[in-house]
Order: C-alpha cells, then structure tokens, then sequence
C-alpha cells in the first residue's frame, strides 16, 4: 500500500513539474551570436503562454517572401508593457529586433523590441539566462 501511495505521490510531482520543463532559457533555444532585424508585416499575433508569437512576413532581396515565428513574452508582460491585442493586427508593417534560434535552419527569433512605423519601439521581453545584454545591438537581415 505504501508503495502504491508512493508511486502515487511521485507521478503527481511529475505532471505538476512537467510545465516547469517545458520553459526555456533563452540561451537553450536562441543565439546570442545570430542577431537579425526582420522588416515586415505581421500575418498573425497568438497571445498564448508561456510566451507570445508574432508571425511576421518577411520579403528577401531575391523577392521570396518567408514567415518568421519571433517569440515575446509572455501576454500578461506584454500588456504591462503597453501591448494591446489591437497593437498588432495582421498586415501592420513592423521592425523586430532579435536574436535567431540556434537551429538555423528554422525561421524562429526570439524578439527583443518591436519598432512601428510611427516610431513607437515596444520591449518583446527577450530577458532571462543567457540573454544578450539590453544595449546588444542588432544587424540587419540579409
């Protein structure tokens, strides 16, 4: 019996500890030595935990188009910060600010701020162990 309330007792520390896994620091997924600047227009905005996507169309100097995931913070972070879920509807043109992903190969960044073309700059909330610090600057996509 003991064993069972044990087992019990174990497995509920490991569903409960599961969300925990599933949170990144930024450096386990994100390169601090891959900054890029991606100028585009927003397809779509997911307001979802733990973190935030923006998908931002981008256009390549060959006139391909791709669609970038940038992560941001979470949403309750993000409407501290100003953030509306007005701020970013599909087709606003934007600039992010941040840093790709250590798989290359993927079209993921982890957003540091988000320019709008009135000059309005928002902090996407790219902070945490392994971050580059706040005056990192970025380059631009090529």
């Amino acid at each position: 019996m003991q064993t069972k309330f044990f087992i019990s007792i174990m497995s509920a520390f490991a569903f409960a500890a599961a969300p925990l896994a599933a949170h990144h620091a930024f450096g386990g997924e994100f390169d601090a030595n891959r900054p890029v600047m991606l100028k585009g227009k927003v397809v779509k905005m997911e307001w979802v935990n733990p973190h935030s996507w923006i998908h931002v169309e981008i256009t390549k100097p060959d006139g391909a188009k791709e669609v970038w995931m940038v992560e941001g913070g979470s949403p309750n972070s993000l409407f501290r910060r100003g953030f509306t879920k007005d701020s970013l509807p599909a087709g606003t043109e934007i600039v992010v600010d941040g840093y790709q992903s250590r798989d290359h190969t993927l079209l993921r960044a982890n957003g540091r701020n988000v320019t709008f073309p009135d000059g309005r700059k928002l902090f996407l909330g790219s902070s945490g162990p392994g971050a580059p610090p706040e005056n990192a600057a970025p380059i631009d996509k090529k």
